[in-house]
C-alpha cells in the first residue's frame, strides 16, 4: 500500500512534535547527555607547614640550668622553656641597687643643704638690713660732728661685710641647687642601671613567645648559652597552610581568598576549611620531587593555602590535598 505525500508529511511533523515534547523532559535530556558537568575542580599535593620561630636567650651568656621539655611538646604561651644560672646577674642587680640607694641618700642631703643654704641667705639679708641702717645713721652724725671718724669707718665695713657675705651665701644657695640637680641626675642614672639589671635579669628565663608545638630541641642541661645560640624551634599550629603549585594552565581559574576543602591521609574523611591565602606572581619549575623530566620541566605557580586548624590536629610536615574549584578565567 502506497503512502501519500500527505500522510508522510503528517507523520514527519508528529514524530518531530513528540521528539520535542519528550526532550523537554529532565530525565529524558539526562538519559541522553548524561549526568549534568559540574564545576572543574583540581586537586594540589603539598605538606603541612606552620608558622616557625627560633626561640634563644639575649644578653645573656651562662650555662643552661633548667631545659624541661623535649622535642613534640605542646606547650602555652608564657610557658618556661629553659634558665639559665643568674648569679652573677642578680649579684649585679645587687650592687646597682645599693648605688641607686647612695645616689638616692645623695638627692636628700644636697635638698638639706639647700635648705640650709636658703636660711643662711635670709639670716644674711636681715643683717644687710641692720648694717645699712646703722651706716645711714653714722654717715648723718659725722655731717653733724656727733661721731668720730673711726666709728663711721666701722659701721661702713660692717656694712659692706654684711654685703659680701650675702652675695658669697647667694653663690653658695646656687650651687646648693645645681648639687641637687646633679645628684636627682645620678639617682636617675642609677635607677635605670637597676632597671636594666632587671631586665637582663628576666632574659635568664626563656618562655614561649606563642602556644605552640616544640619542633626542634637544639640544646641540652649544662651547656654554654650565648645571645642567639637557638634553644628550641617553635611551631605556631594556630597558622598552619599547605604550600601547592598549580600549573599555568589553571592560574587563571584560581583565585586569591577563595575557599578550599582540605584533606589528609592522616584523618581519613574528615575534611578542612582553607582559603587561597597567596599566588606567586613569578613562575617556577615544578619541584624536583616529580620523578618525570616532562612534568619537572612544567612552569607552575606556587600557592599557599591558610587553613584552620583550632584542634592543632594538623601537623607541620603532613602530606595534604586540597581540592580547588576552577572559576570562570577573568577578562
Amino acid at each position: 500500500m502506497r503512502i501519500s505525500r500527505r500522510s508522510m508529511a503528517l507523520i514527519a511533523a508528529g514524530t518531530l512534535v513528540l521528539a520535542y515534547g519528550l526532550w523537554q523532559i529532565p530525565l529524558v535530556r539526562r538519559f541522553v547527555l548524561g549526568p549534568p558537568a559540574g564545576p572543574r575542580t583540581i586537586t594540589v599535593s603539598g605538606n603541612i607547614e606552620a608558622h616557625q620561630s627560633v626561640l634563644s636567650f639575649v644578653d645573656v651568656q651562662a650555662p643552661i640550668v633548667y631545659l624541661p621539655f623535649d622535642e613534640g611538646r605542646f606547650v602555652k604561651a608564657g610557658t618556661v622553656l629553659a634558665r639559665v644560672q643568674a648569679r652573677l646577674y642578680r649579684q649585679q642587680l645587687d650592687i646597682d641597687r645599693g648605688s641607686m640607694e647612695v645616689a638616692r641618700r645623695q638627692v636628700l642631703v644636697n635638698q638639706s643643704n639647700v635648705v640650709a643654704a636658703r636660711k643662711t641667705v635670709v639670716s644674711d639679708r636681715l643683717n644687710v638690713a641692720l648694717t645699712h641702717r646703722n651706716y645711714i645713721r653714722a654717715l648723718r652724725l659725722i655731717k653733724v660732728g656727733a661721731v668720730s671718724r673711726q666709728a663711721y669707718d666701722e659701721a661702713y665695713t660692717t656694712a659692706a661685710q654684711a654685703a659680701a657675705t650675702l652675695a658669697r651665701d647667694r653663690a653658695l644657695l646656687r650651687v646648693a641647687k645645681q648639687n641637687v640637680a646633679l645628684a636627682k641626675a645620678g639617682y636617675a642614672a642609677a635607677k635605670a642601671r637597676v632597671g636594666l639589671d632587671r631586665v637582663t635579669l628576666s632574659y635568664t628565663t626563656l618562655r614561649a613567645p606563642f602556644s605552640g608545638v616544640l619542633a626542634v630541641r637544639e640544646a641540652e642541661l649544662g651547656e654554654l648559652a650565648a645571645p642567639g645560640v637557638a634553644i628550641f624551634t617553635l611551631d605556631d599550629l594556630n597558622h598552619v597552610w599547605l604550600r601547592a603549585y598549580v600549573n599555568e594552565r589553571n592560574l587563571g581559574a584560581v583565585r586569591l581568598g577563595e575557599p578550599v576543602t582540605v584533606t589528609t591521609d592522616t584523618y581519613p574523611g574528615k575534611k578542612y576549611r582553607g582559603r587561597i591565602g597567596f599566588i606567586s606572581s613569578q613562575a617556577e619549575f615544578t619541584p624536583k620531587t616529580v620523578e618525570t623530566h616532562a612534568e619537572r620541566v612544567t612552569l607552575v605557580y606556587r600557592i599557599r593555602i591558610d587553613i584552620h586548624n583550632p584542634t592543632h590536629e594538623l601537623l607541620p610536615g603532613m602530606p595534604a590535598d586540597a581540592r580547588i574549584a576552577l572559576l570562570p578565567a577573568g577578562p
